[in-house]
């Protein structure tokens, strides 16, 4: 069972495994709420709730729920398929991730107070929003948006960038706390880039120091890979011409209030204003025609 990714900031918690046909993965909660999010194939979560788990005000529970505690994941044959579905586990808990026909599942985390119950999210119930315009758009998938699935701190979204296209832009930043205007929260980029007959893909990623701290960052990231932001103005995320780019954004932080409130880099938050009249990108939404992975974890 190799884990692929392990990342922890001090309040973002990222595990990525590979799970072959048959095996059970044992994941000790501790101080951290998780989402189990498949990124190729299917499983089952068993997670019984425990005691002093409070009812949460959002997913749709019972749906994909089999015995008590347990939930059967449907899954996606890649990330590049559409929203999955996904299964909340609260602080405190422990679960096993059991997969019969092998995959790749990724957990988010972030460190919180509340323990909220385990519950089911469905794929069908996912946001899917469309962002930007021309050769800055992009398509979002909010299964754990702060407004669209109820968790104590945990902020989590996936990102899907057309070859060729920018997205995370104009740089923003979230790392100081000003009601109402901008939130503070660390971030969790996870990569993964779309092959082209059989050639791996890249794309880049830049982070640059803000008067909250000091990250400076330029990569070339693939499949697998994780650029952590503490702190700075983020974006561009640019996906190479040819090569489709997907990333996993993990975001918590220490404001009491949970909310996703940015601020835009001033010499390039005019970019915005450039929208207006251009169309989306017709290759979105982008969901490749592949078969989703059996039913059966």
């Amino acid at each position: 069972m190799p884990v692929l990714s392990e990342t922890g900031m001090e309040f973002t918690r990222l595990v990525v495994l590979e799970l072959v046909p048959g095996e059970v993965y044992a994941h000790a909660c501790g101080d951290a709420e998780w989402i189990v999010l498949p990124l190729s194939g299917a499983c089952e979560v068993r997670c019984p709730a425990g005691p002093g788990a409070e009812p949460a005000v959002s997913g749709r529970g019972g749906v994909g729920e089999g015995p008590a505690g347990s939930f059967r994941l449907r899954g996606r044959a890649s990330v590049f398929d559409g929203p999955t579905d996904f299964v909340y586990l609260p602080r405190d808990g422990h679960a096993d991730i059991a997969t019969a026909g092998g995959g790749r599942f990724a957990l988010v985390g972030a460190r919180c107070e509340r323990r909220l119950s385990p519950r089911y999210g469905p794929a069908d119930a996912v946001p899917v929003e469309l962002r930007g315009a021309g050769q800055c758009s992009r398509q979002v998938h909010n299964f754990a948006a702060a407004g669209a699935f109820d968790c104590d701190r945990l902020i989590a979204v996936e990102v899907l960038t057309p070859g060729g296209n920018w997205s995370s832009y104009p740089p923003h930043k979230h790392d100081e706390h000003h009601p109402g205007e901008e939130s503070r929260l660390e971030e969790i980029y996870f990569y993964e880039i779309a092959p082209h007959d059989g050639t791996p893909g890249v794309g880049y990623q830049r982070v640059t120091p803000s008067p909250a701290g000091k990250t400076d960052v330029l990569a070339e990231v693939r499949s697998g890979d994780v650029v952590l932001v503490p702190d700075g103005w983020h974006g561009p995320s640019i996906a190479a011409p040819g090569h489709d780019m997907y990333y996993l954004n993990v975001m918590a932080g220490p404001d009491t209030t949970r909310e996703w409130l940015i601020r835009d880099h001033p010499d390039h938050a005019w970019i915005r204003g450039a929208w207006t009249g251009q169309e989306v990108d017709p290759r979105l939404p982008l969901n490749r025609p592949a078969p989703r992975p059996e039913e059966t974890p």
